[in-house]
């Protein structure tokens, strides 16, 4: 079967991840913290939680390793920061921009040729994107959609530095930047006021599962797919994240993001389903 089957748990990984990813909108909604505070617990607490959860943990300090746990910091901090400067929507947007990044840096990086599937599965993505926060986009808060952009050019950092290091173990740049999250985060904690305990609960939550289970989903996933399809998978977040908070919080969405979510949940499935039917063909053919 040759990598078919760890192909096909690999995009489950994937979807795994991106499904935790998106219940950040929901937890963080409950702590009274300033956001850069929240990013700096749910940082460490993801930090430990992913070391003394893995084993043969080796940090090599090579540009790699730092490479990425610098473009993890990146694209966590700067998210955050553009949540505070323009809309949610643009943020997320913006960040998911990540996949058109990848398609350019890819070949260069890794010589991983973006495939007519992907290009579609791009505009598609984008389309279904746009429609879904068609009602609050806003060209207002320029810088915050100029830190928005910076967010998803690292979270293409992520992907391909991540992917760069296939044969070795990814979860130590994951620890690396989470510590680096934490040490940014770390004035606005200990400036901040107290948690009360179901703030802690929220807290645990977001760094246990919500950034360290996901990461780890994530750096296990991207041994086995192309750099591009670890940023196209995941874009069932952006969706899934206004659907916990209808559920949770009881915010409606507009009938123009429901046909958006439509599109992109279909166009995300439709590639992952393409690229584990060519996984299974390649070792056929061979």
């Amino acid at each position: 079967m040759g990598k078919h089957p760890e192909h096909t748990r690999a995009v489950g990984q994937l979807v795994a991840a991106a499904l935790l990813w998106s219940f950040a909108g929901v937890l963080i909604k409950g702590i009274p913290w300033p956001p850069l505070a929240v990013a700096g617990g749910r940082g460490i607490i993801a930090a430990l939680f992913l070391f003394f959860t893995s084993r043969g943990l080796r940090f090599t300090w090579s540009w790699l390793q730092v490479g990425a746990a610098l473009s993890y910091v990146g694209c966590t901090v700067t998210f955050v920061v553009a949540n505070r400067l323009t809309t949610a929507a643009n943020a997320i947007l913006l960040q998911y921009t990540a996949p058109v990044w990848v398609a350019l840096l890819g070949t260069w990086f890794l010589g991983e040729r973006p495939t007519r599937a992907d290009w579609w599965a791009i505009i598609a993505t984008f389309v279904g994107m746009g429609l879904f926060f068609a009602d609050e986009l806003r060209l207002a808060g320029v810088l915050g959609n100029l830190v928005g952009v910076f967010s998803g050019i690292c979270f293409a950092g992520v992907a391909i530095l991540l992917r760069k290091q296939k044969d070795g173990s990814a979860v130590e740049s994951i620890i690396l930047g989470n510590l680096g999250a934490f040490v940014i985060g770390l004035p606005f904690i200990v400036s901040a006021p107290a948690l009360p305990s179901h703030g802690w609960i929220l807290l645990l939550l977001l760094g246990v599962f919500q950034l360290g289970l996901s990461y780890r989903l994530y750096s296990q996933a991207i041994r086995h797919v192309t750099a591009l399809e670890a940023v196209i998978i995941p874009v069932v977040e952006p969706v899934m994240n206004p659907v916990w908070v209808l559920l949770f919080v009881g915010e409606r969405p507009g009938p123009l993001a429901l046909v958006g979510g439509a599109i992109v949940l279909g166009a995300v499935t439709l590639r992952a389903l393409a690229s584990i039917r060519r996984a299974g063909a390649a070792p056929a053919a061979a």
